[in-house]
């Protein structure tokens, strides 16, 4: 934490360096950038653990990086690249150069927008904010469930609400979406994210998703994913970018979605993994297998639910366990809150506690439809419009 707060002080005038911020180009390796910007390859990358230098290759493209250089000399003093939503590489000069994997600092805003529909709910949302991000979960949400191409008239309104995560100022990550509502032919259409972290529509029905709720029976979750986790025993911080699964030695794996076998190998790390591509962009990672389905190999398609292997403990791993990723476009997300089970209905007391929050939602959905009510009739009259 002191080299954060070195970065942040440096920031100041009181010192004779420049912030630069580019964005990561299609096709750089971290060790591609180390080259470019004549910082030392060895120290850098070559000394890391493996770890660190597999998470090092996984910068997307296009994501903000910073430069700390100084005006005198023109040497970078340190550099910040984000890696998810959590970490970021800190490298900084300390006499030699130095790594380490951090945590981002940053702010979380809700934001709301209400528009009406004149061309088609992607184009009129991105026009609005700027942001495709934001189109897209929109976009996402509904699929499902609304036909946008013949449904959808000009004029129908659309709200959403949702949190953007701010990093130096600047919003990044994707956004996540609370709450939304579209109306087509005069019905209004609604989803909520509910504290289980997954969407329902306003009858508390889970949204329908293609991938099945597990890949396993017989399971406990023995680790969750998250992007920024303290390792306990190697002492530093880390990403689990997956679910683990701890099931009996044996048990068989499913395919969480039909789609095809990419890749099925030995990693030192992962152990025997399967590596599946779904439509939409995604793919599922099932590692630490203590052996492969008979008659799996790369090419082959296989459908949802079919069995593809067996729980092990096989690379690296203290017990037997399915270690489960879910990628989206090659980016790692939580399975827990896009792999689903079709039409659950909530009930009982979870259905109350739905019914509560969903309230809570209707309120603000509502108070954006007011302002933007307030704000036309404004126009309408030529009147100047103030606190709207």
């Amino acid at each position: 934490m002191k080299q954060m707060l070195l970065f942040l002080l440096l920031f100041t005038p009181l010192f004779s360096a420049t912030v630069q911020t580019f964005n990561w180009p299609n096709g750089e390796t971290y060790l591609t950038f180390l080259t470019k910007h004549n910082l030392p390859t060895k120290p850098l990358f070559y000394n890391l653990d493996k770890d660190d230098q597999k998470q090092a290759e996984e910068i997307l493209t296009g994501v903000h990086y910073h430069l700390l250089v100084d005006e005198k000399t023109n040497a970078i003093e340190q550099v910040l690249i984000p890696l998810n939503d959590e970490l970021q590489i800190h490298i900084y000069k300390s006499g030699d150069y130095k790594f380490e994997i951090i945590p981002i600092i940053s702010e979380t805003k809700t934001e709301a927008f209400t528009i009406e529909i004149q061309n088609s709910p992607y184009y009129d949302i991105y026009k609005t904010t700027n942001s495709y991000k934001i189109a897209k979960i929109f976009i996402s949400a509904f699929k499902k469930s609304l036909n946008f191409k013949t449904d959808i008239r000009k004029g129908d309104t659309l709200v959403m609400i949702y949190d953007q995560k701010y990093r130096l100022g600047q919003p990044f990550s994707m956004p996540k979406l609370k709450t939304a509502m579209i109306e087509m032919r005069k019905k209004k259409h609604f989803i909520y994210l509910n504290k289980d972290d997954r969407y329902y529509d306003e009858k508390g029905t889970q949204v329908e998703e293609f991938l099945l709720a597990t890949p396993v029976h017989g399971y406990r979750i023995s680790s969750y994913f998250t992007k920024r986790r303290w390792h306990p025993i190697l002492h530093k911080w880390k990403a689990h970018l997956g679910i683990d699964y701890a099931a009996r030695r044996g048990t068989p794996i499913h395919a969480a979605a039909s789609g095809v076998v990419i890749s099925k190998r030995y990693s030192n790390s992962y152990g025997n993994i399967t590596i599946i591509k779904h439509r939409d962009g995604y793919s599922t990672r099932y590692a630490h297998q203590k052996a492969f389905k008979k008659g799996l190999y790369v090419g082959k398609r296989v459908k949802r639910g079919q069995v593809i292997g067996y729980v092990g403990s096989t690379g690296r791993s203290t017990g037997p366990h399915l270690h489960f990723e879910l990628r989206k476009n090659g980016r790692a997300i939580n399975p827990l809150r896009v792999v689903q089970v079709a039409t659950k209905k909530l009930r009982g007391k979870k259905r109350k506690e739905f019914l509560k929050l969903k309230k809570e939602y209707d309120k603000a959905i509502f108070l954006e439809l007011e302002k933007r009510a307030q704000y036309q009739k404004c126009n309408k009259y030529e009147l100047v419009c103030y606190a709207i």
